[in-house]
Parts: C-alpha cells; structure tokens; sequence
C-alpha cells in the first residue's frame, strides 16, 4: 500500500476543514481529488507534503509515519503547488540544478527531465519568457526530479494547450506505472481522461470514491425533449425502455433510459402517433459533472 490516511481532521479555529478523512492510494494509479472550493482538498494536500504539522489522525507512506518520520517522508513526495513557485531570473537548467542542490542529488538525471517534460529546446531559456504551459512543465519537472514514491500535483493542466494536455498526461500515465499520483484538478473533463480514480470531498468529508470505470459504467442515459403540446408523464413512461419522466417546465421533460439504448425513434414515433411536433432533442449523459454537482450541491 502507498499512502494510507486514517481519521485524519483539521480545524482553522471553529471551522471543521476536514472531518475524520480516511483514504488509501496505491501504487500505479492516479487518483483525482475533487471538490468545491472550500471543500478541504487543499488542507489534505498540505498535510500530506508536511506544510502542516498539527492535525488529528494518522498517515503513512509505504508503512512510516508521517507524524514521526516527516523528513524522511518529503524526500519521497514530489510536489507541484496551484501557483508553482518559480525564480523567474533564472534560466530552465540552472533552476533545475537548483532544485537538484536542495535534495543533495550528486547526479540528477536533468537531461532526462528535460526530455520527459518537453523542456529540452528550452532549457537556456529564462523562466520569466516561458509560457504559462511551460512554466507548469518545468514544476512537474522539478516535482519528478528526485524520482519521488509520491507525486502530488495541484491543478497540473492549468494553461496548458491541448497538444500540451495530451503531453502531460502521457507523461503523468507513465510516471504512475511505478509511482502513487494524487492530484487536484478542477477540469472534470481531465479527471475522466487521465484518472484511474475519483475522490470527492465536501465539507471536509469524502462523499465518494470510486474507480472512474466503475462510474462510467453505471452513466446513466437522459434525453431531454420538448413537444408542442403538454403531454401526460405516464404516457412518456410507457415508451420501450423509459424508467422514469420528469416534466421539467410546461412542455419539456426529461426521459431517464434503462441501459444503453438510443430510444429516439421510438420518441418520433410516439410523436407521430400523437400529433406532437417534436421542438427539441438532445442527449444528455449523467456523468461526472452531474455527479459532482449532485454531491456537491453546485450549480451551473
């Protein structure tokens, strides 16, 4: 087992940012934590690295305490922040050997680095031309470059392009073959891309955990439709494969499909059949960001 976290609660005077957390992650996965703002991600992600010392419960990484083997346990986590701190004056390499310095690495693989994160044609470069992408490059870089147990990445994906995105998740995907990631995103759609696992958290508590196949899997189909006419709701339920209706204002209503059927013809058909114009049709599947904000109480 990589990390396993017990119990673990934290107060900011009388706010409770997180109430009795328990989690495991393992080895060769990359978990995705989600949750409002507020929610209590980022205290779990700052007790984690050993930003914070005073908290209630227990964690361990690969069997040692974090409370009593705390240095120890930094030297294995590889850390990228939300606002990924940089010496702008600096040049790509030179920040990298800086880092190199701070962990008393006698031969950092830098050129490697470089090569993984796509910053070799920038490595003279100084860090305040780069491009936020790169510069969120260069914090994976130096987050990776002690080859830590643990990579914990805040918000990785932020400014990136999308021939960027595809980079870093490749690169992500490979380092979790032999690493535990953890990381904290806001972009559900990365989440479904690249995790093999979900964490929501609200409220300082988790509200879920799941492996991301498993609530694919069980998406759930809605159609929404609109007619020119006020329709019966039992009338729409005994369309072939319809569970449930729910009229959602006057002439709209929204169909819940049992499986994975596509069940539009047979809503023309009840149309036809009826004298109903059809005024709108759309396909709508319940997944992760109507998970979240079922779990979350968010709306958009």
């Amino acid at each position: 087992m990589g990390i396993v976290i017990e119990n673990v609660s934290k107060r900011y005077g009388k706010v409770q940012a997180l109430n009795n957390v328990s989690l495991s992650l393992k080895k060769g996965e990359v978990v995705g934590l989600l949750g409002p703002n507020g929610a209590g991600k980022s205290t779990l992600m700052k007790i984690l690295t050993g930003y914070y010392t005073q908290w209630e419960g227990k964690v361990s990484f690969f069997e040692k305490d974090l409370k009593k083997e705390l240095h120890q346990i930094q030297k294995e986590i590889g850390y990228l922040s939300e606002q990924n701190p940089l010496y702008n004056d600096m040049r790509v390499i030179e920040y990298l050997h800086f880092v190199a310095e701070l962990y008393q690495m006698k031969s950092p693989p830098v050129a490697e680095v470089l090569t993984q994160t796509g910053l070799s044609e920038r490595q003279t470069d100084t860090i305040k031309i780069l491009s936020k992408g790169y510069k969120q490059r260069l914090g994976i870089a130096a987050a990776i470059l002690h080859n830590p147990k643990v990579i914990i990445l805040d918000e990785p994906t932020t400014g990136l392009d999308p021939n960027q995105l595809i980079e870093i998740r490749k690169l992500i995907r490979h380092l979790a073959k032999e690493k535990t990631v953890l990381l904290s995103t806001h972009i559900l759609q990365e989440v479904e891309a690249l995790c093999d696992r979900i964490v929501i958290i609200n409220y300082g508590k988790i509200v879920l955990d799941k492996p991301i196949n498993e609530l694919q899997k069980n998406e759930e189909n809605i159609i929404e439709v609109s007619f020119d006419y006020r329709v019966e709701t039992e009338a729409l339920c005994r369309i072939s494969h319809v569970k449930k209706v729910i009229n959602i204002h006057e002439f709209d209503y929204e169909l819940y499909i049992k499986g994975t059927q596509d069940i539009r013809p047979a809503i023309f058909d009840f149309a036809y059949d009826n004298g109903l114009k059809i005024l709108n049709l759309q396909i709508k599947n319940k997944g992760l960001e109507t998970l979240f904000q079922e779990l979350t109480n968010q709306n958009t």
